[in-house]
């Protein structure tokens, strides 16, 4: 059959089809991705193209979009990484021997509100939120406990803090030398990607400048120091979970990624000395193939930019590595064992797209902290994917399929019209001041809102299929008060046992840094040794930089 022929017949049938399309009845729907975007009833090759060479390659070769390391999961299976904290880091401790004890290969941590904004616990603002949604640290001595019998020099450990992250991270890498643990050998990611707290989730703890600054001293000082340690996981989480569409979580997470790379390279830093060390962190919401999409865009896209734009010449530069965590604003509470569900196809879908990490969310994150029982179903959706699926078996499955690449190709190209309106507003941090890009998550927020008031989008459980009131209880964590009364009491004991005048010269040595240009990481770790609280040297900064106003986005 020759080829002009094969094309002739193909276009007969496809005629031949949209005629029967035209004479069918079809379901009331929008036909739109869980984002809005409209799709075509079937996509071929016409909605596809692309150069298969320039766009897609192969596994572990440049631009990535089939996935980072050339093995994939035939050659190690992404990392389990449960998010976990809650109450007293002594419990906290328990939760996470529980999980490495039920198969979970790395830890990933939850602060609680005071600590998520540089507060004591025995601060006033403090009160009534100690160890309610995740673990309470204000002090190295509280850090030591939560990881008592957890050898740090063995275990990668993730810590989901943006403002005082810096703080933190000099709590881990002391409580890692008080166990004999050299930093070099530390593994694992602090988030600390503070623009997305400006621009969806609002836990920061100075103005942006002095943030950004603090930001490029964390990966000066690891670059020497702490060589295995992940500086920033760049999150479109919170952005998504503010109300973002996916193609506004891509570009917005990849702008900011971009702009801690002028940042680094404009302290005096070489792209490649900082740039393997940076990491991503995804939503994975239910719109399956659009999430698979968004995550062979991400690579392609940092790829490029790190490449052509940055002059990165590491490979591991180029590598857009990610954690994805299933999308908490997909829950119900509202008949909540369907969050299991939801949860398991988030999670394959964020394997399909080839995350190097994962957290499934449990059932009941909607009411409480997880329970042992729900935590444990989450963990084991992992295992039955990796397990029993045989869908890592392939690397990048799903390449070639039309759909996808045609949404990946879409998701890349309103990555790039979103790139060039924060170029033409002056950059990431002016966007941010002003407000735009805050305005721009809350627009397709409201917009989804009112899909699913109107039933375009439907909600099991919530919009249909329903059960009225008196649906399915479940058990719920809840935290006991005695835990806020309990690190009270830590607290003074700390503060009454501890060196005063070492502890007062540590924190003047913080203030002279934040006044001058001396690393900060290096007086933060000085002041962690010298058993300061994280309130205490929060406050130094709060002092010297002032607190950040929002802008009125409304």
């Amino acid at each position: 059959m020759s080829a002009s022929k094969s094309v002739v017949q193909s276009v007969d049938a496809r005629a031949e089809w949209e005629r029967a399309l035209a004479g069918s009845k079809l379901r009331e729907s929008d036909f739109t991705t869980l984002s809005g975007a409209k799709l075509a009833p079937l996509y071929g090759p016409e909605n596809s193209e692309l150069d298969y060479e320039r766009d897609l390659g192969f596994p572990g070769q440049f631009p990535y979009t089939r996935g980072v390391h050339a093995s994939m999961y035939r050659g190690r299976l992404w990392t389990m990484r449960q998010f976990a904290g809650f109450g007293s880091a002594k419990q906290t401790n328990e939760r996470f021997k529980f999980l490495l004890a039920h198969g979970q290969t790395g830890l990933s941590t939850a602060f609680d509100f005071p600590t998520l904004m540089g507060y004591d616990s025995d601060h006033e603002r403090s009160l009534g939120e100690v160890g309610q949604v995740g673990v309470a640290i204000s002090s190295l001595e509280d850090m030591q406990t939560l990881f008592d019998g957890i050898p740090l020099g063995e275990v990668s450990t993730s810590m989901t803090i943006n403002g005082p992250a810096p703080i933190m991270l000099a709590f881990y890498i002391a409580c890692g030398e008080r166990q004999g643990v050299d930093p070099k050998l530390l593994r694992g990611t602090i988030q600390n990607d503070i623009l997305k707290e400006y621009q969806a989730q609002h836990a920061w703890l100075v103005p942006v400048e002095p943030a950004l600054r603090m930001i490029t001293d964390v990966m000066g000082h690891c670059a020497k120091h702490v060589p295995q340690w992940n500086t920033i996981s760049i999150s479109g989480y919170h952005i998504r979970e503010a109300g973002s569409t996916a193609a506004q979580e891509l570009a917005f997470t990849l702008a900011n990624g971009m702009e801690y790379v002028r940042r680094g390279k404009a302290a005096g830093l070489d792209v490649d000395d900082f740039g393997p060390r940076l990491s991503f962190f995804f939503d994975s919401h239910l719109d399956f193939f659009e999430e698979i999409a968004k995550f062979r865009a991400a690579r392609r896209i940092w790829a490029r930019k790190m490449k052509e734009h940055f002059g990165a010449k590491d490979p591991r530069s180029w590598m857009c590595r990610f954690h994805t965590q299933t999308a908490g604003v997909s829950l119900t509470a509202q008949q909540p064992e369907n969050n299991i569900v939801r949860t398991a196809f988030e999670a394959l879908a964020a394997v399909l797209g080839g995350t190097q990490s994962l957290h499934t969310n449990s059932m009941d994150e909607t009411l409480a902290l997880p329970t042992e029982k729900a935590v444990k179903i989450a963990l084991r959706t992992q295992q039955i994917i990796a397990e029993e699926t045989e869908v890592a078996h392939v690397i990048d499955p799903l390449a070639g399929s039309y759909f996808v690449e045609a949404e990946t190709n879409r998701l890349e190209a309103d990555a790039e019209k979103y790139f060039a309106e924060i170029e033409r507003r002056g950059g990431v941090v002016a966007a941010t001041e002003a407000g735009w890009i805050q305005r721009e998550i809350h627009r397709s927020a409201v917009l989804y809102q009112r899909a699913i008031e109107q039933k375009t989008k439907n909600i099991v459980g919530v919009n249909c299929y329903t059960e009225g009131e008196g649906g399915p209880k479940i058990d719920v964590l809840k935290i006991d008060p005695k835990v806020e009364a309990d690190q009270h009491a830590r607290l003074a004991a700390l503060r009454k046992k501890r060196d005063a005048k070492k502890a007062k010269k540590t924190l003047d040595d913080v203030r002279d840094a934040a006044k001058g240009s001396d690393n900060l990481l290096e007086r933060f770790v000085a002041a962690a040794h010298a058993d300061c609280t994280l309130g205490e040297i929060a406050s130094v900064l709060r002092e010297v930089y002032g607190e950040y106003k929002e802008p009125k986005i409304l």
